[in-house]
């Protein structure tokens, strides 16, 4: 017999794991990559290991880190909140965390406090990317609004975004549209959650413990 909270096979983290103790406002994000990764990694939708996507096409790396939030869904209602798009990308809410420390491992979960987002649309598609800031970091943890952040660290990742995937010589198919604040981006985790209980319903078995 397994105890509480305990899983004899390792959880999915798309689907395996819990979205968060209190969302939209405080969530779990599962780190894909790190501001030291030249490669993208992503995780593989059918087995929830990280795969290798591609090495990275220019030479920034992510200026946070980055992963996505579990048990969420980038679907229509993702997509009626952005302009120029009418549907989500159909992956999970991805989500930048802000820490003061160096985190130099991908493939861990942890605590985050929602404070804005860029509204990305990639080929016509919402492709929004969350932005909060590690629980508990002593130095970031009185931050609230994507607006208190120092505005070079914003601008670093409305670069990064904007120009992760183009390459010289092709036509540019992402744009940024706006850097929303802390509201905005509660409406969009929120929408994101209900698009993932609308895809795949409510998480029928062993809850995981929460943090």
């Amino acid at each position: 017999m397994f105890n509480s909270g305990y899983y004899r096979w390792r959880p999915h983290p798309w689907h395996g794991l819990a979205v968060g103790p209190e969302p939209p406002e405080i969530v779990h994000a599962y780190i894909e990559m790190t501001p030291f990764d030249t490669v993208k990694y992503e995780v593989d939708k059918t087995t929830g290991y990280l795969r290798v996507d591609r090495p990275q096409l220019t030479s920034s790396t992510p200026p946070t880190l980055y992963g996505f939030i579990p048990r969420t869904y980038c679907g229509e209602r993702v997509g009626q909140l952005a302009v120029g798009a009418v549907i989500g990308d159909g992956a999970p809410m991805d989500i930048c965390v802000i820490s003061e420390r160096d985190v130099t491992r991908a493939e861990i979960m942890l605590t985050a406090h929602v404070i804005g987002g860029l509204q990305m649309v990639d080929a016509g598609k919402a492709d929004d990317k969350i932005i909060a800031v590690l629980h508990k970091d002593a130095f970031w943890t009185a931050i609230h609004d994507v607006r208190e952040l120092p505005p070079a660290l914003v601008e670093r990742l409305h670069h990064y975004f904007l120009t992760y995937k183009h390459l010289p010589g092709e036509e540019q198919h992402v744009r940024i549209e706006e850097i929303y604040g802390r509201e905005h981006a509660l409406r969009v985790v929120a929408a994101s959650i209900e698009d993932y209980l609308e895809s795949f319903g409510k998480f029928n078995s062993q809850e995981p413990a929460q943090e």
